[in-house]
């Protein structure tokens, strides 16, 4: 189990982001003595060759599609003799069907595991049970990757620049009910430590980053570890810039914190905007309203950086109206520029153990298991007839004008003036944000 390659793990997605995931499984396997092989799928194909001298093949599963890129990983590993285990969130979430169906062995975020994993193979025993919220020690290694130039890049001011890709925390301490997180952390977070946090940092910026993205469920979730990364940041590379996610109540709570966290570089915020729709926030549990979102707006925008909302609009509590509603709040607010098209798009999945469940109404379905998701329908058809339009839109390459025609036709109101594009511009990463 310790030759070169018979451990591979490889990553199906992590949003065009060099896969934090992978890396960190990689970077415990090596502290442990064990030589793992690395592929990322989203940018390579699966080869053959690696797939024939792996005895152990690890799958990294962040999100739900990552999850079904892995299942056609997994049946190729299977094929060429290699016992397969999961890891990740959506791993943790799908345990029993990944493991009566897919794969040999399921893990959740705690490399343990992995590192637990490769020694009962290779001493063949049954895997001892993990003890739960333990810290990232080890360094993600990311020499096995491709580099980042095959990943997203910062495309700002007319130039692109190499992303470094970070996660200073796991989990999250809020309850949002459709957030895949909580079935699995119930409300905890743990914070990386920082020396492994600017460790990554540093190696990735060594290969050319001149931007961190860092991948946090919430960066604020832990203020005080949030801000000494920051500072530290800007301390060692004052010219690298950095983005984050931060929730729209954590920008109210803590907006004395955003202009120092702008000082430090950071030049834009993903947020869960979600809606506009106070029955849809509250059925979330988000934890904001719609008018908090124009005050958390003017938070950042005030501070000298900019605002990415994303946005979840087809739920079962969802009206008609809400999306000419977004497109218009886009609009008044100037933020067309900084809203991937497709964001207008998304629709809830439910996966297993979503809070959702346990008080679902007449709209919940059955249990898809090959999507890994439960299904549901709109009481109002137009709604999920204007989510399935929107989706080929998007395919076929609609932007903004296109995506807000189709919402005006659904709500039968005449449609709306062509938007003149803002000449600000907004930084973004080239692979759009979504769950």
């Amino acid at each position: 189990m310790r030759g070169q390659g018979e451990i591979l793990v490889v990553s199906c997605y992590e949003l065009g982001r060099q896969p934090v995931g992978a890396a960190s499984a990689i970077g415990a396997l090596e502290r442990a003595g064990f030589a793992p092989a690395a592929q990322d799928v989203s940018v390579d194909r699966l080869s053959p060759q690696a797939l024939s001298r792996a005895r152990l093949v690890l799958i990294s599963v962040p999100m739900h599609t990552a999850l079904q890129l892995g299942v056609r990983v997994a049946e190729k590993a299977r094929e060429a003799g290699a016992r397969v285990a999961f890891f990740g969130l959506y791993a943790a979430l799908n345990a029993a069907h990944l493991r009566e169906r897919h794969g040999d062995f399921v893990a959740g975020e705690d490399t343990a595991e992995l590192v637990e994993l490769a020694r009962a193979l290779e001493e063949g025993r049954a895997p001892a049970a993990s003890e739960s919220g333990k810290r990232d020690v080890a360094v993600p290694s990311r020499g096995a990757l491709p580099g980042l130039d095959r990943y997203a890049k910062l495309s700002w001011n007319g130039e692109e620049r190499l992303v470094a890709s970070v996660d200073a925390s796991r989990g999250c301490k809020h309850l949002c009910r459709h957030c895949p997180i909580v079935p699995v952390y119930q409300g905890r977070f743990v914070a990386v430590p920082r020396e492994t946090v600017l460790a990554d940092v540093a190696q990735q910026i060594a290969a050319g980053a001149r931007h961190v993205s860092f991948g946090d469920p919430d960066f604020l979730n832990g203020p005080t570890h949030a801000l000494r990364i920051a500072r530290e940041l800007h301390e060692r590379w004052p010219r690298v810039s950095f983005d984050a996610t931060i929730k729209i109540e954590h920008l109210l709570e803590h907006r004395a914190l955003v202009p120092e966290l702008v000082r430090c570089g950071m030049i834009f915020v993903t947020s869960a905007v979600e809606s506009l729709n106070d029955r849809v926030l509250e059925a979330l549990r988000k934890g904001h309203a719609a008018a908090d979102v124009p005050l958390a707006l003017a938070v950042v925008r005030e501070a000298g950086a900019e605002l990415r909302p994303t946005l979840l609009p087809f739920t079962p509590w969802a009206a008609v109206e809400d999306l000419p509603a977004l497109f218009d709040f886009a609009v008044g607010h100037d933020l067309v520029s900084a809203i991937d098209p497709v964001q207008y798009t998304l629709r809830l999945l439910l996966p297993p153990g979503s809070l959702l469940l346990q008080d679902a109404g007449p709209w919940l379905r059955d249990f898809d298991a090959d999507a890994f998701t439960w299904r549901w329908q709109h009481e109002d058809p137009r709604v999920d007839a204007l989510w399935r339009d929107s989706v080929e839109a998007v395919r076929g390459d609609a932007g903004f004008d296109e995506l807000r025609a189709l919402a005006d036709r659904a709500l039968r109101r005449p449609p709306a003036t062509r938007v003149s594009r803002s000449q600000r511009s907004v930084p973004r990463l080239t692979e759009p944000w979504f769950c």
